[in-house]
């Protein structure tokens, strides 16, 4: 059976057996899904079904539906997780492993998750606080803190009978080698542990050349050495180089998600916590204030317009083709912007090949602002009827495309720069820029030339 036709029937036989209140056979039905498959089930529930299926499913198995809620997203499960009381909370929590417990409890009001933490039990909740320490969205913050270390002067086999003797170990493709003050000299591969005699030193067959993030690294800027060096997992140390956590590609993978979701949404406005269940009152608070700047931009546009009212009275059809000048920056900035966000995001567009790509994109757009341009100068004359009309149209697209291409490509480097993200207010301030340089450009040329177009009116 496909897969979204398996996660229809599960959503339909839930809502079913929630309507005859058959809860034995609903938890029998939950309990038999991967989490990423509740998560869908969860997602496609009305509010009131699908706290009640959580509901259900936690009081059995409490470790499954936390599985569940971290696939559906920590914003909409922080929402659902409020409702329970905080020793429940924190029993909840302590049986996860610190770094996903850190997660959630940052996610939750501040006084609740104080309380969460009072109640957690005293090497938990110390654990957690830990990792609560680092800054948001910094690999400290995300690190698994318990992870398995070897001391250098082990041999082979003693390496063995350590790692046997370890219940909980996060990764053990990847075993790193500690000196005595704990501080990460290099790592061996399980596989090289395994084909060598007993006897081996674990020096002579380690690689201390390794990939490791200091525990104040960006999780972007982790998940991009992950993803260039083809690993599994690495290693997190802190500004002494003591091995002090470890990430895995399953936490990449989320954070590589949350980034690319954040981005999406700043690129238009819209705040990274906002999701699609987000009340309709929160929404509108949280979508207010990127309006209310539009606005303001909105209307220095219209400043620009009323400056050349004078040209409009004169020559009307100016005012019904501006927007296509307008729409068409706005367009082809919208294009250079989603390439050049995407190019700093993954570490391919840097200040030094900067340079490179304003060019590429330059000759983009004239490219696009000349093939463009005479088609719109062609469609102008055939509906003013006058030829000097449709020069000034396509001038002034290829003036708008040019600026639209430097801003979408020298606003976000200048955001990176001052370490913002470039995302954040891109696309509001270069949208203004593309509207009040195509107006300038077709009124201000349709002003030059008014007495060519006097009979275009």
């Amino acid at each position: 059976m496909p897969p979204h036709r398996k996660i229809a029937v599960v959503i339909d036989s839930v809502k079913r057996l929630q309507r005859i209140g058959a809860t034995a056979n609903l938890l029998n039905l939950l309990q038999k899904q991967h989490p990423a498959e509740l998560a869908e089930v969860f997602n496609e529930l009305p509010d009131k079904q699908r706290r009640s299926a959580f509901n259900t499913l936690l009081g059995k198995n409490s470790r499954l539906a936390i599985e569940a809620l971290s696939e559906l997203g920590f914003e909409l499960g922080a929402s659902m997780l409020i409702e329970y009381p905080a020793d429940e909370l924190a029993r909840l929590f302590q049986e996860l492993p610190s770094d996903d417990a850190a997660a959630w409890i940052g996610h939750l009001p501040d006084e609740l998750s104080v309380q969460v933490l009072e109640l957690m039990r005293r090497k938990d909740s110390s654990e957690v606080k830990n990792l609560l320490e680092y800054a948001d969205q910094t690999a400290g913050r995300i690190m698994n803190p318990n992870v398995f270390a070897l001391d250098e002067d082990l041999t082979a086999g003693q390496a063995i009978e350590a790692l046997q003797g370890s219940r909980e170990v996060e990764m053990v493709f990847y075993l790193y080698v500690v000196d005595e003050r704990r501080h990460l000299v290099g790592v061996v591969s399980l596989r090289r542990l395994l084909l060598v005699s007993p006897e081996t030193s674990l020096k002579r067959i380690m690689t201390a050349e390794l990939i490791s993030a200091r525990v104040d690294m960006d999780q972007e800027d982790v998940a991009r050495q992950v993803a260039d060096y083809n690993l599994l997992a690495i290693p997190v140390v802190d500004h002494e180089n003591k091995l002090a956590g470890i990430i895995t590609v399953d936490d990449v993978i989320d954070v590589i998600k949350d980034e690319a979701t954040e981005d999406i949404y700043r690129l238009a406005g819209v705040a990274s916590d906002e999701h699609v269940f987000t009340p309709a009152a929160e929404a509108w608070r949280k979508r207010l204030p990127w309006l209310a700047v539009n606005l303001v931009t909105a209307v220095l546009a219209a400043l620009v317009v009323q400056q050349f009212q004078a040209t409009i009275d004169r020559v009307v059809a100016l005012a019904a083709f501006m927007t296509v000048i307008a729409s068409m920056g706005g367009n082809a900035a919208t294009q250079t912007l989603t390439v050049i966000v995407r190019g700093i995001a993954i570490g391919e567009l840097t200040l030094g090949n900067s340079r490179q790509t304003l060019g590429k994109e330059a000759l983009v757009a004239l490219a696009n602002g000349l093939t463009f341009g005479i088609v719109g100068a062609g469609i102008a004359w055939w509906i003013v009827g006058n030829p000097y009309f449709g020069g000034i149209l396509a001038l002034a697209m290829v003036i708008n495309l040019l600026v639209a291409a430097g801003a979408a490509t020298l606003i976000p480097l200048a955001l990176r720069a001052l370490k913002v993200d470039p995302a954040l207010a891109s696309a509001v301030f270069i949208t203004t820029l593309t509207d009040i340089f195509g107006f300038l450009a077709f009124l201000g040329l349709g002003t030059l030339f008014l007495q060519y177009l006097e009979r275009a009116g």
